[in-house]
């Protein structure tokens, strides 16, 4: 199982053996299970794959967890291209940081969940006409709905 939920300064993504990918929403930086990721390469620690690739001066984190393709973008100052639209893929979740701009890169991404993060997921979730009731902790279903796009409002 998969848990997603906020702490003081991080969103924390949790796997069922615990181990977990951290974003601190103060500096935006990602961290695997406690090791933290600076440059684009392909990694693997504690069982979790991790390619990032860097496109107009940006990280771009691209995780396999339990399974399952979490994208993770955190930034929302960049031209969406074939580049790195296919190194996107077919995303299972996809946490983004929050912002008007960042609406407009989700319609290009067909992801199963989103979650939006930073000080303006209200304004993005406003911008793709949803009104979610904010949740302590998001737990993965298994199972995704074929023709929806699931958003989660976070605490």
């Amino acid at each position: 199982m998969i848990e997603v939920y906020n702490s003081e300064l991080d969103l924390i993504i949790k796997d069922s053996e615990n181990k977990q990918i951290v974003l601190n929403k103060e500096n935006l930086s990602v961290s695997l299970d406690w090791f933290e990721v600076n440059y684009p390469w392909e990694y693997e620690k504690s069982g979790i794959l991790l390619e990032v690739k860097e496109y107009e001066k940006k990280l771009f984190y691209n995780f396999m967890m339990e399974q399952k393709h979490i994208l993770v973008i955190n930034n929302d100052n960049f031209e969406l291209k074939e580049e790195i639209l296919s190194f996107f893929g077919d995303v299972d979740i996809l946490i983004i940081i929050a912002s008007k701009e960042s609406a407009k890169i989700f319609e290009n991404i067909e992801a199963k969940v989103v979650i939006p993060y930073w000080d303006l997921k209200d304004i993005f979730l406003t911008t793709l006409w949803q009104n979610k009731q904010e949740e302590e902790i998001y737990k993965l279903k298994w199972e995704f709905a074929l023709d929806a796009t699931e958003f989660v409002n976070l605490k």
